[in-house]
């Protein structure tokens, strides 16, 4: 076995390892069971809306949206908040200080992020089955879901890491999350996008969380809810080329800043950042 193939290895090994531990830990249970319930609450409250136009109930229009949601936080949230708290925590470093130490650590990463974002979205999609009606579930959409899946996480992980690259500490998430926040509210996410005045339609339409979203929708969603969607299509093409786009985007950009951050980690700045903590703690 090839030293690369060993460390890629090994990280498949350390993402499994690190997946489970996050079922024993009441932290992450609550990451998991939270959203799940409040979405699926929303979802609940939803049911009596309509789609604009259409008989059809909100809510199932919005249930795949929440999945590519889900799977757009979990490549640029999730996998950036691992980088910079572990970073600071000194697990970085050690790594580094392994021989393709640093190969492994990220398909660990990988690993775990991806196996975490599916169990969120399962905890979603099961319950939402129950309060949602006229969702396709033939072996056609569980393909173009599993797509989607895939294309979604290679699309905006490489970005999550280059943001836990550049963060200086945990405390800079907010960084993150604020603009995060603003991009799920011009994405379509709980309300289609053409409801928005089209300058907003535009911005949305730069990101990759909307693309997830339609993606998902376009998966488990009848052929005729492509009428409130822009351009009253599903855009498979368009969905597909600028998920790609961010996703060559993101494998061009973190190696580099990857490599860059890597440089600078030593046993001095780890210790700097921990007395910084230390000093920012009451009493």
């Amino acid at each position: 076995m090839s030293p690369l193939s060993g460390a890629v290895r090994a990280g498949v090994v350390r993402g499994r390892i690190e997946l489970r531990q996050t079922f024993t830990n009441v932290q992450d249970l609550w990451a998991y069971l939270f959203p799940a319930v409040a979405l699926t609450v929303v979802m609940i409250f939803m049911r009596g809306a309509s789609v604009p136009g259409m008989n059809f109930q909100l809510s199932s229009l919005t249930l795949p949206s929440v999945l590519g949601m889900n799977i757009a936080f979990a490549g640029l949230v999730n996998l950036s908040q691992q980088l910079v708290t572990e970073r600071e925590d000194g697990t970085l470093l050690r790594a580094k200080a392994v021989p393709n130490g640093m190969i492994g650590y990220l398909v660990g990463k990988i690993v775990q992020v991806a196996g975490m974002s599916l169990v969120g979205c399962v905890l979603v999609f099961i319950p939402g089955l129950f309060v949602t009606h006229g969702l396709e579930l033939g072996a056609g959409s569980w393909l173009a879901l599993l797509g989607v899946v895939v294309l979604g996480l290679v699309a905006t992980m490489p970005l999550g890491a280059v943001l836990g690259s550049l963060l200086a500490s945990p405390r800079s998430m907010g960084l993150v999350m604020l603009p995060m926040m603003g991009m799920v509210a011009i994405s379509g996410i709980f309300y289609p996008i053409t409801g928005l005045p089209s300058w907003l339609q535009g911005v949305g339409q730069v990101f990759p969380v909307y693309w997830v979203g339609l993606g998902m929708r376009s998966a488990l969603l009848p052929d005729a809810l492509a009428a409130v969607e822009v351009g009253h299509s599903w855009r498979h093409l368009e969905t597909v080329g600028v998920l790609g786009a961010w996703a060559v985007v993101g494998l061009v950009l973190a190696p580099v800043v990857l490599r860059r951050m890597a440089r600078r980690e030593s046993g001095s700045t780890v210790a700097a950042r921990k007395e910084k903590a230390l000093q920012r703690m009451p009493g």
